[in-house]
């Protein structure tokens, strides 16, 4: 196979499936802006069965490797009981993950501002500036107002992000389809 023919392949597969995921996202986002508590739960609660599985998988490794001491234990266990928590009182968890969401909006924040100072005057520093502002006054509306924000908002966070991801796969995905045919 030459290069263009695998291009053509990739091209026909990532339409596809890029329209069918962008759609799906759409759904997925919408339902999460419309219902951001059930959202932030659900968003909860699958964290929490990460953490369990984790550290079931850690416990697997343990056993199988060679070296046992007891402290090598504290991590699967503490992985298994925060994973378990979260599932078992998952309203406390929000207020856990929104507190988690308004230090990565924070730290966000900073990293668009150094980067838009690092890129003035070029193209676009303005649009980076932008987003570090929005990310600041998200941060601090949710530091301000924790942890009762926290249940509408990670939820509505997942379900804007979940629709835009939705968005950019779906003109990608149309791109694509332009590019194939063209």
């Amino acid at each position: 196979m030459n290069e263009e023919t695998l291009n053509e392949v990739f091209l026909k597969r990532f339409k596809k499936h890029s329209i069918l995921t962008g759609i799906l996202f759409i759904i997925l986002g919408i339902a999460g802006m419309l219902l951001p508590v059930i959202s932030s739960l659900t968003v909860t609660i699958f964290i929490g069965w990460f953490l369990v599985f984790g550290g079931i998988f850690f416990i697997y490794h343990l056993i199988k490797s060679p070296f046992k001491k007891w402290i090598d234990w504290i991590k699967p266990l503490l992985l298994i009981i925060s994973g378990a928590l979260l599932i078992i009182f998952p309203f406390p968890g929000v207020a856990a993950v929104g507190l988690l969401l308004a230090f990565y909006l924070l730290m966000d924040a900073g990293t668009n501002f150094l980067f838009a100072f690092e890129t003035y005057p070029s193209k676009g520093w303005g649009w980076v500036t932008f987003n570090g502002i929005i990310s600041l006054i998200l941060a601090t509306m949710l530091f301000l107002w924790w942890p009762f924000d926290s249940y509408w908002f990670v939820g509505l966070f997942v379900g804007i992000s979940l629709f835009v991801d939705g968005i950019v796969l779906l003109i990608a995905g149309i791109n694509a389809h332009k590019t194939h045919t063209n």
